[in-house]
């Protein structure tokens, strides 16, 4: 298992929440487990709400925490983010070029590659920050997914340096296979609707599962 690996916060943002709720949450996580990026997004189909988002990336930002977006570069500019995550899509490599042309210097760009290793290959060799390798929403084998999300995060260990990022993780058990494998960083998913000790049990499971476990004596 690789030392380096670490936590990586996918927090999605739902309808009807409040700023000082998503808050409350944020610091729930935080405060659980060391957590090196947070991604603030809204649920698929659903517009960011800029007035939430502007809080907590603010709030990432205080405690020295890369904030990143699953949003437009424009709105990611103004709201002050870090960077831009971009999630799969068929014409994902299309997307990040054109995004990557367009960007202000220093901003972080991940792109999601799904399963494609194609994809992940040219998405890196044209300057994105990192690769994801998640479980596209409309694959229903979730089991035989979450498989070849494990080959692909060992494959790309074993040639590649710039870091990956394992998405969709189902629980703490899938998160410690994938650090074994060689992710660079394991997402937990969390949303606003989560309980506030649901959300710190989980992110502390998970940030536990990425420990190297101490040698036997």
């Amino acid at each position: 298992m690789s030392s380096a690996t670490s936590l990586y916060l996918d927090f999605e943002i739902d309808a009807g929440s409040t700023a000082a709720h998503a808050s409350s949450l944020l610091n729930a996580a935080c405060d659980a487990a060391p957590i090196e990026s947070v991604l603030i997004r809204a649920p698929e189909g659903s517009a960011l709400d800029e007035a939430i988002a502007r809080t907590l990336i603010a709030q990432i930002q205080k405690r020295n925490i890369a904030a990143l977006v699953a949003s437009s570069l424009d709105e990611a500019t103004k709201l002050g983010a870090d960077g831009i995550h971009l999630p799969w899509s068929r014409d994902i490599v299309r997307q990040f070029k054109t995004l990557k042309q367009s960007a202000p210097s220093g901003t972080v760009i991940g792109v999601d590659a799904g399963r494609s290793r194609h994809d992940a290959m040219e998405i890196a060799e044209a300057g994105a920050d990192y690769v994801a390798f998640g479980v596209p929403p409309h694959v229903e084998d979730r089991e035989r997914a979450a498989e070849r999300q494990l080959d692909l995060v060992s494959w790309w260990h074993e040639l590649f340096e710039i870091p990956c990022v394992a998405f969709d993780v189902d629980d703490a058990d899938a998160a410690h296979s994938l650090a074994e494998a060689g992710a660079d960083f394991v997402a937990v998913r969390l949303t606003s609707a989560d309980p506030e000790q649901t959300v710190a049990v989980k992110a502390r499971e998970f940030s536990e599962a990425l420990k190297t476990p101490e040698p036997a004596k």
